[in-house]
């Protein structure tokens, strides 16, 4: 199987758009906030919202299954309150869900978490939970800056958010560690924070020893990884100058990689550089980047090229398509061997 480890729902049908509009605008005036009921989208909407585009990108491209998750950008949990963000989170994974019922052989659903600045990551636990033992879900995807852009959050390693890593601990489930839109005009959203994020998680975790306590704690960051991979070596050297072990044993035994990386150089220089155990096949197909390469005339996240032009052994690839897939997501793993798979 080739499995995309990194989807969003970023066709979801017009009606959603429509119905957060108006949540936005309840939060100044609360009689103007709708109610969920209000939210009505038929399967019949989102069979088309998927066949006409997620689905006919996998088909055309040649991959079986996506772990599909809400849209990134649309998480904005730096936007109203606690309850704003839960409502929200619980109407986007709901739909999530709705799209793994509809096409189980295609789609299984990963979490968005109802974040929300200053508040206890704790209290994301309900929905975890309910996404979790209800629908199925088979990871989470976790925001190191609910603010949007001005980092007002903890590092990763501050205690506070051991409670979200207890549960995953307890679920045996990873985390994207994917933040949402920039609100900080200073950083463009998926060219400049997206990639930030990337490293900045990397780095929180290179310098705390989150990983002693949490010892089977497993992180994906996405886009490659963003800065590191090319940086490789500048983390090495600060790993060493901090006296800690090497890299391979201090992160890489909890922390794995995405192929969104949109070009053959990049995807080149990931695989000579990270152990191949470590890096998961992913393309966030229909997001932050879909236009055509002129270069190749291909689409940029047609990312199943790079890896069929990498310098990998059958066995590499093999693990990169499913393999590690399905040993980072076991329960991605067991609901594949429960129909056969």
């Amino acid at each position: 199987m080739i499995i995309d480890v990194h989807g969003h729902y970023t066709t979801a049908p017009k009606a959603l758009e429509v119905w957060r509009n108006r949540q936005i605008a309840g939060i100044k005036d609360q009689s103007a906030r709708p109610a969920v009921s209000e939210l009505e989208i038929s399967d019949d909407e989102l069979r088309e919202s998927i066949v006409n585009n997620q689905l006919a990108k996998m088909q055309e491209r040649g991959s079986d299954l996506t772990i599909f998750s809400p849209r990134a950008s649309f998480m904005a949990h730096h936007i109203g309150d606690f309850q704003v963000s839960s409502t929200w989170a619980a109407i986007c994974n709901e739909l999530c869900f709705r799209v793994s019922e509809l096409f189980p052989d295609h789609f299984i659903g990963a979490a968005m978490l109802p974040q929300s600045p200053g508040v206890d990551p704790k209290t994301c636990i309900p929905e975890l939970e309910k996404c979790i033992k209800d629908y199925g879900f088979v990871g989470i995807n976790l925001n190191p800056d609910p603010s949007g852009g001005h980092w007002t959050s903890p590092p990763l390693s501050d205690r506070s958010w051991y409670p979200i890593y207890e549960k995953m601990v307890e679920y045996d489930i990873p985390a994207m560690v994917h933040v949402s839109t920039s609100c900080n005009e200073c950083f463009h959203t998926t060219g400049a924070h997206y990639l930030n994020a990337d490293t900045t998680a990397f780095m929180q975790c290179l310098t705390s020893d989150l990983f002693k306590d949490f010892p089977e704690l497993k992180f994906l960051i996405p886009h490659g990884g963003g800065a590191v991979p090319y940086h490789w070596g500048r983390f090495r050297g600060l790993a060493q100058e901090m006296k800690k072990p090497l890299l391979t044993e201090l992160l890489l035994n909890n922390i794995y990689f995405d192929t969104c990386v949109y070009h053959q150089p990049g995807i080149d220089l990931l695989t000579k550089v990270i152990p191949v155990k470590n890096i998961l096949f992913a393309s966030e197909m229909i997001g932050a980047v879909r236009g055509i390469d002129p270069e190749t005339g291909f689409y940029y996240d047609d990312t199943k090229r790079y890896i069929e032009s990498a310098a990998l052994s059958p066995a590499d690839r093999h693990a990169v398509y499913e393999g590690n897939a399905r040993r980072v997501f076991s329960r991605l793993d067991a609901a594949l061997k429960a129909r056969g798979q």
